[in-house]
């Protein structure tokens, strides 16, 4: 009998074969997206030393403030803005983006959209 994997499973081997293709340069860093069932993260990573550049969260108080919970759309496209301006403050305007595994819709895409529209391309 075949037992079937688990999302995080499914979703982990997906990440890991997308990381093969997919890293981040100075010139062109990574936008990496992690979502948990309380929170989003999102960091811009320079592959070529392992460094993080710019990082943003729901759990910082900027993004915080405004919202009345961490887990929906709303708090994705927040926390696509901020992750944005935190980025072209340091120089940084064009970015890989990395969805982590996670399917392209719903709140990735909501960060995705709005970290366009606050100036980042990708």
């Amino acid at each position: 009998m075949v037992s079937k994997k688990s999302r995080e499973v499914v979703r982990q081997t997906k990440h890991r074969r997308l990381r093969n293709t997919l890293s981040g340069t100075a010139d062109r860093p990574r936008l990496a997206v992690f979502r948990s069932n309380n929170h989003m993260y999102a960091q811009i990573i320079d592959d070529t030393v392992g460094n993080t550049l710019v990082s943003a969260s729901t759990l910082d108080k900027e993004v915080k403030a405004d919202l009345e919970k961490t887990n929906n759309v709303e708090a994705a496209a927040k926390l696509g803005t901020v992750i944005a301006k935190k980025a072209l403050d340091k120089g940084i305007s064009t970015v890989v983006f990395d969805r982590g595994g996670f399917i392209y819709q719903g709140k990735i895409a909501a960060l995705a959209d709005a970290a366009r529209e606050a100036g980042l391309e990708f």
